[in-house]
């Protein structure tokens, strides 16, 4: 009988342990990454092997030409519950470095730092079901595309997303409604900047919906007073204005079509740099537009085309002659997508023609050009 007893304690002991086990939830880590490389063939082919023309802004990342070039090496972790979610995204190489422009290196003076390394770095606490919030540096939620070269179509970005923002630094709350329907909102520091630079803060917007099935809306928003508090500490009249449109269809299984639009506008000062000639007048206009598609020929290749229109002529983002002259472009890029090695490589080639209304580079033999384009191959390694 003892025996017995004995048996049925250990089952019933097992059987709890075994419960809490299974309800117990431990979490996932998961460690994810790239590497990105490219080759730009220029036909102005300009001395400088520069794609940049002469404001040095036509181009994001893909800046370099008739040379071989390191894009940017990720190295994500994430650890994730049903509660939590905790990311760590480093980023080394050129292109982590102007994608992450405002992170500065040596804080301390006589050191070395690494501001610059980080991409991301948040916490997201899942309160609820339907309701989240996030905390830390997170990359933003403006555009169509992304600083990460695997989740874009090509490789060269447009002049909407290099005169966007890049990342904030803050806190974001979003409502799930539905699996259809959600509201974000937050307050940030400034633009593009690790520290703020007033004791001002900006807010941030973004409402998802989908109409019908295979069919995605993002409406996005920023309104911020960028202006660099002056010798007392007080903040300048000044403010940044920002909508944008995001849309995808995927209109049959193997064609998708996107849409990209924003209109922006800056008034006093933004981030001191409008004391510099060289960068951006007190105030003005901007606004851009961009068609997207993609074809899947087959499960590993592609054909996907951007056509896009940019006009800046208050010349208040980077993509400008000068601090008087602004100009508008009209580019469109072509490019075919090889997904091989069980899908962990892809390989881009890709033609790009950017038109612009003013003289705007110089080819090879000194002679002003209103128009580049460039041939490439980017290749890319995910894991």
């Amino acid at each position: 009988m003892k025996k017995t007893l004995t048996t049925i304690f250990s089952l019933l002991v097992g059987c709890s342990s075994y419960s809490q086990e299974k309800t117990e939830d431990k979490g996932k880590f998961t460690f994810s990454g790239y590497i990105d490389s490219y080759y730009m063939a220029n036909f102005n082919n300009p001395r400088d092997r520069s794609n940049l023309g002469v404001s040095g802004t036509a181009r994001a990342f893909d800046q370099k030409s008739g040379q071989f070039s390191l894009g940017l090496v990720q190295a994500k972790m994430t650890y994730s519950t049903s509660k939590l979610e905790v990311v760590s995204d480093l980023t080394f190489g050129p292109n982590a470095d102007l994608g992450n422009y405002g992170n500065v290196v040596g804080r301390i003076s006589g050191s070395t730092g690494t501001a610059l390394a980080i991409k991301q770095a948040y916490v997201t606490w899942k309160a609820t079901e339907k309701f989240s919030l996030t905390m830390g540096q997170f990359g933003t939620h403006i555009g169509y595309e992304v600083i990460d070269a695997p989740i874009n179509y090509h490789y060269s970005l447009s002049n909407m997303f290099q005169n966007s923002p890049f990342y904030h630094v803050g806190l974001k709350a979003q409502y799930n409604f539905s699996d259809k329907v959600y509201l974000m909102a937050g307050v940030v520091n400034n633009v593009d900047n690790l520290d703020d630079n007033n004791r001002e803060k900006g807010l941030i917007s973004q409402l998802f919906f989908s109409p019908v099935a295979g069919w995605n809306v993002y409406l996005n928003g920023i309104f911020s007073n960028e202006a660099n508090a002056d010798a007392k500490g007080k903040t300048p009249e000044a403010t940044y204005t920002l909508f944008d449109l995001t849309t995808t269809y995927q209109i049959i299984p193997k064609f998708m079509l996107g849409f990209n639009a924003e209109v922006g506008s800056q008034s006093g000062d933004y981030q001191n740099l409008n004391s510099n000639p060289k960068f951006f007048k007190n105030s003005g206009n901007w606004s851009g537009a961009a068609l997207y598609t993609n074809f899947a020929i087959t499960n590993t290749f592609s054909v996907g085309a951007r056509y896009e229109n940019y006009n800046n002529q208050d010349a208040v983002r980077g993509l400008r002659i000068d601090e008087k002259t602004g100009v508008t472009v009209n580019s469109l890029t072509i490019t075919t997508n090889f997904t091989v090695a069980d899908g962990h490589l892809l390989i881009k080639p890709e033609f790009r023609s950017d038109a612009f209304d003013k003289n705007f580079f110089v080819d090879g033999e000194g002679k002003a050009q209103k128009s580049q384009a460039t041939l490439g191959l980017a290749v890319i390694a995910k894991f």
